[in-house]
């Protein structure tokens, strides 16, 4: 059983694929409004803000599960207080509870140029959102769990290639969500991505074979 946090567009290919394959995928999402979306794409669904929750119920909710992926995020449209409540602070709360729960497995959705947030010109609240990235990241990486942090490039609409560029540093670009989900599904098929930070753009490489190469 695979749980991603988050409604996103990202989560929600992510659990497609995964049902799609006969895993059982579960998202935890804030609004209620979106069960059905969860449903529609062959997951189970879980009403939890993680704006709220206590650890001990996140760790309920996560309890035996295989592996959690964070996919969530403050979202457009968001100041910057939210930016860190979600993005950092959420983040923090759901590996607290894969500790709980014994999950060993936490896959972060992160995003390319976290150090652009003290470039002159950077807005206000884009700069929150990459200052709350880094310090999940930093957090992450210091726990006892068998981390993977994905940073993808400018994410786009467009459908999947299934060709990426991926690797512990890549020049900048887009990618497509399709693709970001799929590299996702690869790299928790593959124990070896543990404790590695990852860079993906588009790119040439079929996915398997960029993980493959990415990790060593």
């Amino acid at each position: 059983m695979v749980i991603a946090g988050g409604h996103g567009k990202i989560a929600l290919r992510l659990e497609r694929l995964l049902a799609e394959r006969g895993d059982v995928a579960v998202g935890l999402v804030r609004n209620p409004d979106h069960v059905a979306d969860l449903h529609a794409a062959g997951a189970d669904a879980v009403v939890c803000d993680l704006e709220e929750a206590s650890v001990n119920e996140v760790a309920a909710h996560l309890a035996g599960a295989d592996a959690v992926v964070f996919a969530a995020g403050a979202g457009p449209g968001s100041g910057a207080a939210r930016k860190d409540t979600v993005d950092r602070a959420a983040a923090a709360l759901v590996a607290d509870a894969c500790h709980m729960a014994e999950i060993r497995r936490y896959l972060l959705v992160s995003a390319m140029g976290l150090d652009r947030a003290d470039q002159r010109g950077t807005d206000e609240v884009f700069a929150a959102y990459l200052r709350a990235k880094a310090a999940s990241e930093e957090d992450l990486s210091s726990r006892d769990l068998d981390w993977t942090v994905l940073r993808p490039g400018r994410l786009t609409d467009e459908p999947g290639s299934g060709l990426v560029r991926l690797g512990a540093s890549v020049p900048p670009g887009e990618v497509s969500r399709d693709d970001v989900a799929r590299v996702l599904v690869a790299l928790l098929d593959e124990p070896r991505s543990a404790r590695h930070t990852l860079e993906l753009v588009g790119g040439s490489d079929p996915v398997d074979e960029a993980v493959a190469a990415a990790i060593g």
